[in-house]
C-alpha cells in the first residue's frame, strides 16, 4: 500500500494525472485540477499523500496535498455508490472545510452543485457522511459550527446559491463565491458580496 510519494514532478498529463519520479521510478498519480495547479513548475520537488486504489483490473494512485484531503476522499469512497471520480468531483467543488459546513447545515443544494449529484444522491450522502466525518464539534474555521452541528445563515446562503445559479454561474463559480461569506440573514447583502467576488 503506497501512502505517499516524494519526488520530482516530471509532467502534467491531459488525463488529469501528474507524473512524479521517485528514485528513478515514475508514478502516475491522479489529482484534482486545483492540486495539479498547486504543485509548481515541472522539475520541482513535490510531496503528495496518496490513496492506493485497487480493483481487479487496475491499481491507481490518487494524490492530495494534505492528509485531511485524503481522509475526506476515503470517507467519500466508503459511501454507497461513490467511486473515485465522483469523490474527486465532490472535493473539487467542496474542499474539506466547505464539505463539513455543507454536512453540518444539511445543505442538499450545495451538494447538488457537484456534476452528477442529484437531490436523492445528495440526501443519501448527507446521512452517510455525517457519521463518517464526525461533524459535531469539528472546527471548520469561518463556518462557525457549534457543538450541535448547526450554523447560522445557512438558509440565506442557500438563497444566494440559488440566485447565482439562476443568473447562469457554474458550480465552481458559485462554490467559490459563497465559500467564505459571513453568517447573516440578509440575503441581499450576501448576494451583493458574492457578486463582487465573481466580478473580481
Amino acid at each position: 500500500m503506497i501512502g505517499s510519494v516524494r519526488g520530482t514532478l516530471l509532467e502534467r498529463l491531459p488525463s488529469g494525472e501528474v507524473l512524479v519520479e521517485v528514485s528513478g521510478i515514475g508514478y502516475r498519480v491522479i489529482v484534482a485540477p486545483s492540486t495539479a495547479a498547486s504543485l509548481g513548475e515541472t522539475g520541482s520537488e513535490v510531496f503528495l499523500h496518496t490513496h492506493h486504489h485497487r480493483r481487479e483490473d487496475a491499481e491507481t494512485l490518487y494524490g492530495f496535498t494534505s492528509s485531511e484531503q485524503r481522509m475526506v476522499f476515503e470517507a467519500l469512497l466508503s459511501a454507497h455508490g461513490v467511486g473515485p471520480a465522483l469523490a474527486l468531483g465532490i472535493m473539487s467543488v467542496h474542499p474539506p472545510a466547505s464539505l463539513v459546513r455543507v454536512l453540518a447545515n444539511d445543505d442538499i443544494d450545495a451538494l447538488c452543485l457537484v456534476p452528477g449529484v442529484g437531490k436523492k444522491t445528495a440526501a443519501r450522502l448527507l446521512i452517510e457522511l455525517k457519521s463518517k466525518l464526525d461533524i459535531p464539534g469539528l472546527d471548520v474555521g469561518s463556518g462557525s459550527v457549534s457543538v450541535d452541528g448547526h450554523a447560522g445563515g445557512s438558509s440565506s446562503i442557500g438563497d444566494v446559491r440559488t440566485a447565482l445559479t439562476e443568473l447562469g454561474y457554474g458550480p465552481d463559480e458559485v462554490a467559490e463565491a459563497v465559500k467564505e461569506l459571513p453568517d447573516s440573514n440578509d440575503t441581499a447583502e450576501l448576494l451583493r458580496l458574492a457578486l463582487q467576488r465573481l466580478a473580481a
